[in-house]
């Protein structure tokens, strides 16, 4: 092979693997779901009981609470709903099989269509299809992918989306609790917003990054959207707030 078109290749196997490489699009959905749930719920909690007690005890045993409650809950709702998501690529696998053994041309007529869609015809389209259909897995594949907009999912994810989820929702939890361990009530509670608002900034700014989209405006987006989420605790709190005992 010419040394020029080696040393091309290997500078454009660099840029595809290390200077621009796909992100996990499921890993990186699952953390922000985790992660933000737990922010932003638990600043609304620990915010509202505040408000309500200014009892740093209780604002803690609640925000605490909330976080191991709610991390088990949100692993167990990715867990499900991954386990879901399989259960439905598979039956609607299995219903494709059966159409292909007992519609074979419709389901090629089906591919056809598809493919004439894309700009495909005459001879180069007749091969496209008779390429597809001489086997099943890939007949299959193609109209898994193509008419239903399925892709595959491996069942053995489900628990990595419950572990990333859960994980990302205690230390997303975390957060807004840290603040009333360390400081009086009334300074927490406003320090609890700011931390929490720049954690959630940070996590927008990254998604932006790593996907499409302004990564200024995406954190922006996503701390607005949060904390005046939160602060819907916050009133709650001071609607029903504990009077002082004489």
């Amino acid at each position: 092979m010419d040394t020029i078109l080696q040393k091309t290749i290997h500078e454009e196997i660099f840029h595809h693997n290390h200077t621009d490489p796909h992100k996990s699009g499921a890993g990186l959905s699952d953390f922000i779901l985790g992660a933000q749930d737990g922010l932003v719920n638990v600043l609304g909690v620990v915010l509202g009981i505040a408000a309500a007690t200014n009892d740093v005890r209780v604002v803690l045993v609640a925000g605490l609470a909330t976080t191991f409650a709610e991390s088990i809950s949100m692993g167990a709702v990715a867990y499900t709903t991954t386990l879901a998501d399989a259960d439905l690529y598979q039956s609607e696998r299995e219903r494709e099989y059966r159409h292909i053994l007992e519609a074979p041309n419709l389901e090629k007529q089906e591919i056809r269509d598809i493919y004439e869609s894309k700009g495909f015809s005459g001879e180069l389209l007749d091969r496209i299809v008779e390429t597809i259909t001489a086997k099943q897995d890939v007949w299959v594949a193609v109209m898994m992918a193509e008419e239903h907009q399925l892709s595959p999912v491996d069942r053995k994810s489900a628990m990595k989306a419950a572990w990333v989820v859960g994980l990302s929702a205690i230390i997303g939890s975390l957060v807004p609790i840290v603040p009333f361990m360390l400081l009086p009530v009334a300074t927490s509670m406003w320090m609890s917003v700011l931390v929490t608002a720049l954690v959630l900034f940070g996590i927008g700014f990254y998604k932006a990054r790593v996907t499409v989209g302004k990564p200024m405006r995406s954190g922006t987006e996503m701390m607005l959207i949060g904390t005046i989420s939160a602060m819907a605790g916050y009133l709650v709190g001071v609607l029903l707030k504990v009077p002082t005992l004489p």
